[in-house]
């Protein structure tokens, strides 16, 4: 059973790490992006949570995606008088997404999923054998 466990809590992992990494992507994609018009904010950066709960079938405590929230820090500003967001100052508000920090983000992300990933691997493997021993 407790095999089972590990399996649950590792796909718990990898559904958590691939939600992540979509909204990461989501992140990366609008980093560049600009409001079309004066007085509307660009898009705001996105921060993923996750939340414990417990899988009261297997008494195990699997990992959830939990709420996405908006990141609210300042948003940067770039110089374009000829824009059409620009403001009487020839700024331009440019959304707070840093493409390195999501490009870490994504990174470590990816290393997650596949510590999860290697781990049902690993159990499949113990699984298996323990089957052929049995069977001997």
């Amino acid at each position: 059973m407790d095999l089972l466990k590990s399996l649950a809590v590792a796909a718990s992992g990898l559904k958590g790490q691939a939600g992540r990494m979509r909204v990461i992507a989501e992140n990366l994609a609008n980093a560049d992006s600009s409001p079309e018009r004066a007085g509307v904010d660009p898009y705001r950066r996105k921060i993923v949570s996750f939340q414990g709960k417990l899988d009261r079938e297997l008494d195990a405590q699997v990992v959830d995606l939990g709420k996405v929230n908006r990141d609210r820090s300042d948003f940067k500003t770039k110089y374009d008088p000829g824009h059409p967001a620009a403001d009487a100052n020839g700024q331009v508000k440019m959304p707070n997404v840093n493409s390195l920090i999501e490009t870490m983000d994504m990174r470590e992300a990816q290393r997650s999923y596949e510590a999860n990933l290697n781990v049902i691997s690993s159990t499949r493997r113990m699984i298996q054998r323990t089957i052929d021993i049995l069977r001997a």
